[in-house]
């Protein structure tokens, strides 16, 4: 393997590169992109639930129990007059959650009675709907905790002291902000952008523009042609990488809590194993068109779909979970989650850095033969 020959062929691609716009937007325009709607668009956190309460007690403490839901922060309370307007506001989407006192509320709690409360849910999106129903849940049973201290006040009895005392501490993401977990999660999908969707065109284009055959008569054999072509693409993954790294500290507060080489040495295989499955898209399909859709396939779907990024492995059917352990972004994603929000080391995650570097040596092997088939 000649140093010579890789550089002539690293030098080509960058060439190419350069020249091409549309690889360059690719490369860096649509990570930055990616980086910014996701930290900011997207959240899995449930705040400022649309709700609309109707009040037909119009008591002092109906008045309170509603600046009780108001002033919590995952509520934003509108006021209605009648019950059709808060169904109509369902109906329409304008509302996720509806909350309907009737009358004689008030008079039924200070006569000691029970006094229900009609709450009507969206649940067009059963998690939004679950975790909706759990926050109200949760405040209509702290205001009964509230009711119930003042009527033993009253009475002139004890507190009652509940038998089982939950002390909830969170590890790890205490804050419990979905951003502190997308933002490692986008870093894999960025990856599998430059690496696999722009490494899938790069053979595919020489075989449509007829330049393969130019490249088969030059002294390059399948291995210097193969580490050539991956060369640029991995200098501009890396930087992607670090310039999501930046990003995410600097305008989300998303720092890596563990050693900042173990997330480099990651992203390292990782990326090779996207450049491997790249270029072998690109020397089976030998078309731009099939390759691009086969790299949409194979690459950015699995990676955000099967990848436990936004949707839990742990929900899955048994068939697909199986399938996850051989997309590489969900061992990637794990090897981030315990770099940024678990501050674990390599004798903890050295499994997953273990399988991506099989998957990059089994996908190296089968495009370094594919190509000797090609007669390089």
């Amino acid at each position: 393997m000649k140093l010579k020959n890789i550089q002539a062929i690293a030098r080509k691609e960058f060439y190419h590169i350069i020249r091409d716009f549309r690889s360059l937007y690719l490369a860096f325009a649509i990570p930055l992109i990616l980086i910014l709607l996701f930290g900011y668009a997207l959240s899995l956190d449930v705040n400022n639930v649309t709700t609309v309460v109707v009040d037909y007690d119009k008591t002092d403490l109906s008045r309170d129990f509603i600046r009780h839901i108001d002033a919590s922060p995952y509520f934003q309370v509108t006021p209605l007059d009648d019950t059709r307007d808060a169904t109509e506001y369902l109906d329409h989407g304008r509302a996720m959650l509806a909350l309907i006192i009737p009358p004689g509320w008030t008079k039924n709690l200070r006569a000691d009675r029970d006094a229900p409360l009609q709450v009507l849910i969206d649940g067009s999106d059963p998690n939004f709907g679950s975790t909706t129903a759990g926050y109200i849940t949760g405040l209509v049973e702290q205001y009964n905790r509230r009711l119930l201290s003042a009527f033993l006040n009253r009475r002139g009895m004890d507190q009652i002291q509940p038998p089982v005392e939950a002390r909830i501490r969170v590890w790890f993401n205490e804050d419990l902000e979905s951003t502190n977990f997308i933002i490692p999660g986008i870093i894999a999908v960025i990856i599998m952008i430059v690496g696999a969707m722009l490494t899938s065109l790069v053979i595919a284009r020489e075989y449509e523009t007829g330049t393969m055959e130019t490249i088969r008569s030059i002294p390059v054999g399948a291995g210097e042609f193969f580490i050539g072509k991956a060369l640029p693409y991995f200098f501009i993954g890396m930087t992607d990488v670090m310039v999501a790294v930046l990003m995410g500290q600097v305008l989300f507060g998303v720092i890596v809590k563990s050693n900042f080489w173990l997330l480099v040495l990651a992203a390292s295989i990782y990326l090779a194993v996207a450049l491997s499955l790249g270029l072998m898209i690109s020397v089976l399909t030998k078309s731009l068109l099939i390759a691009n859709v086969a790299a949409v396939l194979t690459t950015f779907l699995p990676s955000m779909l099967l990848s436990d990024f936004v949707f839990p492995v742990s929900n899955m059917p048994e068939v697909l979970r199986l399938i996850t352990y051989i997309v590489p972004a969900r061992h990637f994603i794990n090897i981030l989650n315990g770099l940024y929000l678990r501050n674990l080391g390599f004798a903890y995650l050295w499994q997953s850095y273990l399988i991506l570097t099989v998957m990059f040596l089994i996908l190296a092997t089968v495009t370094f033969r594919l190509l000797k088939r090609e007669g390089l």
